[in-house]
């Protein structure tokens, strides 16, 4: 299956994308990823990627895009990938396509993590990070420390990361709904458009994804 995911910071599009991907047997995609693998290996791409992140400025549509048309048509993403991340905007959505055209091949569906907005400020507010290793992630509700503020795992300092507060997730959230979003109404016109709750346990939500993905393939 080809898949591209989407849905608002906090709707735990890289929880799922991991669990979906090892679920159908096909490569995660996502752009953190490639933007990494790109600079850590020095492509050219790479290289023009850290050119602008390193002057404090936007890397440029063109760039991603390429990333991602390299990616998505390496041997393992042949029968299938799940793109998290990408695209983001309608120009990029539109460029995808006109990727795909060339390749012979088409999405088989776009899975929308549905997440009511005070529900993706109270999972992203509430986050907390261990300051000595930042794998050790907490949150002060669905999965609070056993002392308040200090890592079970190694005793650390708990904090807040900046881009994480309240004010700065409605800031995110709204960078969303006017960049992002447009591509829901985008697909859904395609006829691609699969649109999930992401409320409840990570395994729920997996099974639901699976089995409307499933059900839009055979349509």
């Amino acid at each position: 299956m080809r898949i591209v995911l989407v849905g608002p910071p906090g709707a735990g599009k890289g929880t799922q994308a991991h669990v979906l991907a090892k679920t159908l047997s096909i490569p995660h995609i996502s752009t953190g990823d490639l933007f990494r693998a790109n600079i850590s290996q020095g492509t050219p791409l790479g290289l023009e990627a850290k050119a602008y992140m390193d002057a404090g400025r936007l890397v440029p549509d063109e760039v991603t895009i390429g990333m991602a048309k390299d990616r998505m048509l390496q041997p393992d993403a042949s029968h299938g990938f799940l793109l998290d991340g990408f695209p983001r905007n309608i120009g990029q959505a539109k460029a995808l396509d006109e990727i795909l055209a060339e390749a012979g091949i088409a999405l088989d569906g776009v899975l929308d993590l549905e997440v009511p907005e005070d529900e993706v400020v109270k999972r992203i507010a509430g986050r907390r990070l261990c300051r000595n290793d930042g794998s050790h992630v907490y949150h002060v509700v669905y999965n609070p420390s056993k002392v308040e503020d200090v890592c079970d795992e190694c005793g650390g300092e708990l904090y807040q990361r900046s881009d994480d507060t309240e004010e700065a997730v409605r800031v995110r959230l709204e960078v969303y709904h006017t960049e992002t979003e447009p591509i829901i109404e985008y697909y859904n016109q395609q006829g691609l458009l699969v649109t999930i709750s992401a409320l409840g346990k990570v395994d729920e939500v997996t099974e639901r994804a699976v089995a409307a993905l499933e059900q839009k393939k055979t349509v």
